[in-house]
């Protein structure tokens, strides 16, 4: 097979997607988001990306609510507490009424409320006359959709596309706007008002002629529904769609664990990550998915979903499992160069929309990550451990088997003994680590790596894989394979930490690449070896030492990329930004080895992050630039948010501090060295799964002394404190 080697990546969102300036508002249900600006409207200003998007197809590009041709004034918007609604507050600018008297600003309230659900965005706006005069105007409602694919929007160019090729009034107040993509597939936009408008201006905006007596009120309702192909949806009011969405929150709350401390703003980090990772979850045939973030990443990957479910696996198990069901029904089962994929491989990505139906793109579904497959095994060890759950385990033993003969088979390309990639896929990914855009992955003199890459992280996912397989097939009786797996592991360490290892650095380097050649430079990838294991002690401090270093420790978290090395920049995407997840999975590490200060270090860091940011919301990403007194850190322009992982970041944080084990076939909660984040005396936690019964636990720090309360602790459970 011939080599291709892909010099940029296509896949990379462009600066120029920014939105950052647009302080827009983001709603998101399973495959469908929104993007809005503050006064609840869809505008396409600077690079265009405000819409409604479904199943990675932009359905409605333009919205714009008007009164007398006038945009309202904006008083205020937010998305209330849950994620499930953007409420929007607006006023009247002085207009000319229909009877030609003058209406002084600020005589009307107009109160906009709007939410996504079921692949349908439904709207009540309420107007309310608070002056002392009836008041007659007109209220109007202009909508367009262009049916672009996500991947133009991102900044990909397209020679053709499809068209909208009807636009039709079905009845007074449907209208549907139909598109036919060069795939052949019809993709339509039904918008359904209430009450049937009292003109139309074009096919595509709707007037409302209203007179208000003072203190009375109107409320108009729509519904925009997309469907695709041949499918028809039944469009509900807005109320019984509302009463549906509170109904699913009230089920979605119980997923997660409770937890509340003595500090009001840890409690609203804390509140913030758990709406924004409900919201984040999509009910799919294999369970409860979370999807990767909003709005560039509205969709199931597979390395996403293993690591945010790790991080709350201790809070929530039944994530894991889910996410389990979901990976090992999606497993690879074939050899496909133009996927990426191979027998027994975890998926990468999976996507909807025209481009992918085309094979412009290969993400339908694609396997183009190297780390998966070994993250697939550690999250199902992990699960075990957390539940005991064997039942489960022998339903997707087969699917650890088939991962565990990828690993062996498959993962080993230049046959060195560690797992390695090399993308087929003539539009695969270059660089499929965590860290995969096409400039990531580099050598001291930053030249870009020559593949086959051989990540350090990667390996020390192999090294835990080996170990959770081996405690599983003893669990089901497998003893002889057990033991080969366990030696596996041992032979994989050691020589992982014969090669891997800089002792000028002091760190694990990052990569082995073509012909054996390090790529020796200090990154972030290398406090992944803690949370592994893979690690010797004495290596894992002195590279818990060196993280902590100015050049890598901004003071917020840890930089991907020293500042120290060629291709540094604090505003790239992965040579020198921060990632929350990146840094808890470097924090859970650290309290592996007992490095406890560290962790609190970590955990401040983000913890005083996360109070400059809108709502508290750790992004995607944040700017790499070092901490500066009495500034919050630097926007990355195009950072989703939510993102799962990054949301999700403050459980493992709070795992990693609390030390917090759970070994339910021993039927033991351990606490390990517990220490408290700042600001925080008391932790309570509940309710708690352990086996079949929940606990409530209470954690409080007395002058430099943990206590640990646990009043309910079943009878066979036992709690262990290392201090």
């Amino acid at each position: 097979m011939n080599d291709i080697i892909q010099v940029e990546n296509k896949y990379y969102i462009s600066i120029n997607s920014t939105y950052a300036d647009d302080r827009v508002r983001v709603l998101n249900h399973i495959d469908t988001f929104g993007i809005f600006d503050r006064w609840g409207d869809i505008k396409q200003l600077g690079d265009e990306v405000q819409g409604i998007y479904h199943n990675g197809t932009r359905f409605i590009s333009e919205i714009e609510f008007r009164i007398n041709e006038h945009r309202p004034l904006l008083l205020s918007s937010s998305v209330k507490e849950e994620n499930e609604i953007l409420s929007v507050d607006l006023t009247n600018p002085s207009i000319i009424c229909s009877d030609g008297t003058s209406m002084h600003k600020g005589l009307l309230y107009i109160g906009r409320s709007k939410f996504i659900y079921q692949g349908a965005c439904y709207e009540q706006i309420k107007i309310y006359n608070y002056g002392h005069e009836a008041y007659g105007f007109a209220a109007s409602l202009a909508f367009n959709a262009d049916f672009k694919d996500i991947f133009e929007i991102r900044g990909m160019k397209r020679e053709k596309r499809g068209e909208v090729y009807e636009i039709k009034h079905l009845q007074g107040n449907i209208v549907t706007i139909n598109y036919l993509g060069l795939d052949n597939i019809k993709r339509c936009t039904r918008v359904h008002f209430s009450h049937t408008p009292d003109s139309w201006e074009r096919h595509d905006k709707a007037i409302f002629n209203i007179k208000l007596e003072p203190h009375q009120h109107i409320v108009l309702e729509y519904t925009l529904r997309f469907e695709t192909g041949d499918e028809e949806t039944t469009c509900l009011g807005y109320d019984a769609a509302r009463k549906l969405v509170a109904e699913e929150m009230i089920e979605l709350n119980k997923i997660i664990s409770g937890i509340t401390t003595s500090n009001q703003q840890f409690n609203q980090w804390l509140e913030r990550s758990q709406y924004d990772l409900l919201s984040l979850l999509a009910h799919t045939e294999y369970g409860n998915y979370p999807y990767a973030g909003v709005p560039w990443y509205n969709t199931a990957f597979g390395r996403d979903g293993i690591i945010t479910a790790m991080q709350t696996l201790w809070i929530a198990p039944t994530i894991a499992r889910d996410v389990l069901n979901f990976l090992a029904n999606t497993q690879a089962t074939e050899m496909d160069a133009y996927k990426d994929a191979e027998p027994g491989k975890i998926v990468h990505e999976i996507r909807g929309g025209e481009m992918v139906e085309l094979k412009e793109v290969p993400f339908k579904r694609y396997y183009g990550s190297v780390d998966s497959t070994p993250l697939f095994i550690m999250l199902a060890g992990a699960y075990f451990e957390r539940t005991g759950d064997l039942d489960f385990i022998k339903q997707i033993w087969s699917n650890i088997e088939a991962a565990l003969n990828w690993i062996d088979a498959y993962g080993d390309i230049d046959g060195d003994g560690f797992i390695d990639y090399h993308h087929k896929s003539v539009n695969g990914l270059i660089n499929q680590g965590w860290k995969d855009s096409h400039d990531s992955i580099s050598d001291e003199h930053g030249h870009l790596a020559a593949p086959p890459v051989a990540l350090c992280e990667v390996q020390g996912y192999v090294y835990d894989a080996k170990l959770k397989a081996a405690m599983l097939a003893d669990a089901l009786g497998m003893q002889n394979s057990a033991a080969t797996l366990r030696e596996q592991a041992a032979v994989l360490r050691k020589r992982f930490n014969d090669q891997y290892w800089d002792e000028i650095f002091q760190c694990y380097f990052i990569a082995l690449q073509r012909d054996k050649q390090a790529c020796r430079i200090v990154s972030s990838n290398a406090g992944h070896c803690l949370f592994t294991g893979i690690a010797d002690t004495d290596k894992a401090l002195k590279t818990a030492k060196r993280l902590m270093q100015p050049d890598m420790f901004t003071g917020w978290g840890i930089r991907t990329l020293s500042s120290n090395e060629k291709r540094y920049n604090p505003m790239s995407y992965h040579n020198g930004s921060v990632w929350p997840h990146d840094v808890a999975i470097i924090a859970m590490g650290f309290a592996k080895y007992g490095l406890k200060e560290e962790v609190l270090q970590l955990t401040n860091g983000l913890f005083d992050a996360s109070l400059f940011i809108e709502l508290q919301r750790l992004p995607e990403l944040f700017c790499g630039l070092e901490r500066r007194p009495g500034e919050g850190p630097t926007d990355y322009p195009v950072a989703c948010s939510p993102q799962a992982w990054s949301v999700a970041s403050v459980y493992m944080l709070l795992q990693a501090c609390l030390g917090i084990e759970i070994l339910a076939k021993e039927r033991i909660l351990k606490f390990n060295n517990p220490v408290m984040p700042k600001g925080v005396k008391k932790i309570h936690i509940e309710p708690l799964a352990l086996g079949e019964k929940h606990v409530a636990i209470d954690v409080q720090n007395k002058k430099g002394h943990i206590q640990i309360k646990i009043p309910d602790l079943p009878k066979d459970w036992q709690m262990q404190i290392f201090k």
